[in-house]
């Protein structure tokens, strides 16, 4: 299934797909996918998976120590590719997107990118810090291979250029839920439902949020009004906390938010 088909699935049914975010490679290679296993065991709709990078400008603290983490222990984009082929291999079978930042990408050029991302069975990628006025030639290689694209909105992007996003986007738009980097939360924007409420009666795609949405209640307090709820920080944080014993700890936290 695709990142949109689940997405689409998720509102006609009145709810929300749990998106869980991890970093791949933290610990390491072994213990991610795991953690990954664990995840859709525990009932993730779909998977966001991390590209560990060495300038992580969007992330607070608690990713930025993981990419370092992973990257400490060799971690690169192929590697990542490589492990999610095997999980595919091993049976994984939710929809996967990227989170990458530009440069790995650009560096293995687009096209080689995208195919090699479809080849270990990625649906799409969102590529943080490539906005769409800049995406002409990525835009051009994933349309060309059916490969889906991710681009950022946030609480301070204007119509125009919302309406320029939901074009470059063909898997779904991902909802900035505040100013600032990814971290976990203690609570949620009052203006946040209002927020989605009209970004689902004005998107051509469906809506997932993110950034701060750490705990049960959070996922609760949004089911229905984003298509699909992104759940990162908190998750790494578990990983960070547990090492090589986090898969059934990061488990348990998933089901939890998953009830939600």
């Amino acid at each position: 299934m695709s990142l949109r088909q689940t997405l689409d699935k998720a509102r006609a049914a009145g709810n929300s797909a749990f998106i869980p975010f991890v970093m791949a490679g933290d610990p390491d290679m072994a213990t991610s996918a795991e953690i990954i296993l664990q995840l859709e065991a525990a009932g993730a709709d779909m998977l966001e998976l991390g590209i560990p990078f060495s300038d992580p400008v969007a992330d607070g603290v608690t990713v930025q120590k993981a990419a370092d983490r992973a990257l400490q222990n060799g971690a690169t984009l192929q590697g990542v590719l490589e492990m999610l082929k095997t999980l595919r291999a091993r049976g994984l079978a939710m929809p996967v997107c990227l989170f990458s930042y530009l440069n790995p990408v650009y560096h293995m050029g687009y096209e080689n990118f995208i195919a090699a991302a479809q080849d270990a069975g990625a649906q799409g990628a969102l590529i943080v810090d490539l906005p769409p006025e800049e995406a002409e030639d990525y835009l051009r290689a994933a349309s060309a291979a059916g490969f889906e694209t991710v681009f950022l909105c946030s609480p301070t992007t204007s119509a125009t250029r919302l309406s320029a996003i939901d074009a470059a986007s063909s898997g779904f738009v991902y909802y900035v839920s505040r100013e600032g980097v990814t971290g976990a939360q203690s609570t949620l924007a009052a203006s946040l439902a209002e927020k989605l409420h009209s970004l689902k009666g004005t998107l051509q795609n469906p809506v997932a949020v993110g950034f701060g949405i750490s705990t049960p209640q959070h996922v609760a307090s949004l089911r229905g009004l984003a298509d699909g709820i992104v759940v990162g920080s908190a998750l790494v944080k578990i990983v960070e906390e547990n090492g090589k014993t986090a898969p059934a700890a990061v488990a348990e936290a998933a089901r939890r938010l998953a009830a939600g």
